[in-house]
């Protein structure tokens, strides 16, 4: 079992990280299905907009909900990304070399959004790379058990487990 994660230490760095990967592995030819994220800073002082992107060439969905500046609760608009999860389902059964998810995040930690999806590649033996953030990774380590493997999040640490996992198309550097 290929279970690799990350966490980045800054705001946004892991959706930036794994969205280059992503880039680089597709124009190698590597099939990848899942998702990445990219947000968008807003000009009218709300927080920032939240897209994922379906790969390998599937839509963009907005996932964040415009709650008001004041807002403190959680954006995520969990229909959205409910439809980002189906999409990724569909698509995995065509196969892939891997499986990529922006984030486990709070959605997954309570037992929805990607787990099924990550289960399911896992036991095709698809090779999973996952972002991760530091509220979650306890709940994450919790669903995966020791079958994770912590990598650093830099682009040397990531290509030789992508390497490992995926093979020669997934050289990176």
């Amino acid at each position: 079992m290929k279970l690799g994660y990350t966490i980045a230490p800054g705001r946004g760095e892991t959706n930036v990280l794994l969205s280059q990967i992503a880039d680089r592995l597709l124009a190698q030819g590597v099939r990848i299905v899942g998702t990445v994220q990219t947000d968008a800073d807003r000009t009218d002082g709300h927080k920032c907009d939240m897209d994922v992107r379906v790969l390998p060439a599937g839509r963009t969905i907005r996932i964040s909900q415009d709650l008001g500046k004041a807002s403190r609760g959680c954006r995520l608009d969990t229909d959205a990304l409910e439809s980002a999860v189906a999409d990724v389902q569909a698509a995995l059964v065509n196969g892939a070399d891997l499986l990529l998810i922006n984030k486990f995040g709070k959605h997954e930690a309570e037992g929805r959004g990607f787990r099924d999806v990550i289960a399911e590649a896992l036991s095709r033996e698809i090779p999973v790379l996952a972002g991760v953030n530091k509220l979650n990774r306890d709940a994450f380590l919790e669903f995966c058990g020791e079958a994770a493997t912590e990598l650093p999040a830099d682009h040397a640490s990531l290509d030789a487990w992508l390497y490992a996992a995926v093979g020669p198309r997934a050289r990176l550097g």
